[in-house]
């Protein structure tokens, strides 16, 4: 990691802000580093992870109107009442309507994901870095114009100080721990909707977990 700030702790559902950041159709027509029904799938549970945990989430769209189309409707559907900040300017960080969002919150640590990586996430990422902001990058929910462009646009904000996770990580980090009743059964509910073999692994743990819970009964 660079000189700057090292993140000091881990995030937690009370020190932490996600931007998501325009996740448009002519923005998704020009990834070329993720599979497009991958990339939906992780931003939406990324988005869902948020919305459990109670994460203050901002959706931001560049040109919604005259170039780049409406936010992905799986993610307007997760935060139906959402205000889509639309943008102008390619860097999310020169909008000070976002910075005002951002800052409105008092947390320090900033969740980044959108498209493309090497422009729209990799501008911010090292702007806000610069004014003091603790950056984590959700690089499995992010896509860049070639999968070249995508990990030169990580290996850039890793060396400027910004952390890289993915969609799950974030939302077992904020788990953390499976004694947590509150966000346990919604938190299941995400991972077996967009985890892939590891939701189908939980729903095979509680089938068979269930049927022998029930043999004891008799």
């Amino acid at each position: 990691m660079s000189n700057a700030t090292k993140p000091a702790s881990l995030l937690d559902p009370t020190n932490c802000v996600v931007v998501m950041i325009d996740y448009q159709p002519q923005m998704a027509f020009g990834v070329k580093s993720i599979d497009g029904q991958t990339l939906v799938n992780n931003a939406t549970g990324l988005a869902k992870a948020a919305k459990v945990f109670g994460v203050p989430l901002i959706l931001t769209s560049v040109a919604e109107k005259s170039f780049s189309g409406p936010t992905f409707s799986q993610l307007r559907e997760v935060y139906p009442d959402a205000s889509i900040i639309d943008r102008t300017t390619m860097n999310t960080w020169e909008d000070e309507r976002v910075v005002a969002e951002i800052k409105k919150t008092g947390r320090k640590k900033v969740v980044l994901a959108g498209l493309w990586t090497e422009v729209c996430i990799a501008l911010p990422a090292i702007d806000a870095l610069r004014e003091g902001f603790e950056v984590y990058v959700v690089a499995d929910a992010c896509g860049g114009t070639s999968e070249v462009a995508h990990d030169l646009a990580i290996e850039r904000v890793v060396q400027a100080g910004a952390v890289p996770i993915t969609w799950l990580q974030f939302l077992l980090e904020l788990q953390r721990d499976w004694a947590r009743q509150a966000t346990y059964d919604a938190v299941l509910g995400v991972v077996k909707a967009h985890a892939g073999v590891y939701g189908i692994g939980v729903q095979y743990a509680k089938a068979v977990l269930g049927a022998e819970a029930n043999e004891g009964k008799r």
